[in-house]
């Protein structure tokens, strides 16, 4: 599956603990939902100030997607 190894490929290059770096994929008829779980200390780092930079992650994610007419959900776990 691209997106996940994209997913895998930005936040990797995101957190100080990349080995850490674990993604559960749910697929359903019409949405996908990633699971991603990051060492408690690169979690702040993954969502950003305000949630900006989990949103932009979100958007590229869509935007990735958006031929197939499928949906994805980021689901950041601590």
């Amino acid at each position: 599956m691209r997106e996940k190894e994209f997913l895998l490929y930005i936040i990797k290059a995101l957190v100080d603990e990349p080995d850490e770096v674990e993604i559960h994929v749910v697929e359903g008829e019409k949405s996908t939902i990633f699971e991603l779980k990051v060492a408690s200390s690169d979690i702040g780092k993954v969502i950003g100030k305000n949630g900006r930079i989990a949103k932009a992650i979100r958007t590229i994610l869509n935007a990735a997607i958006a031929k197939s007419g499928k949906r994805i959900s980021l689901d950041i776990l601590g």
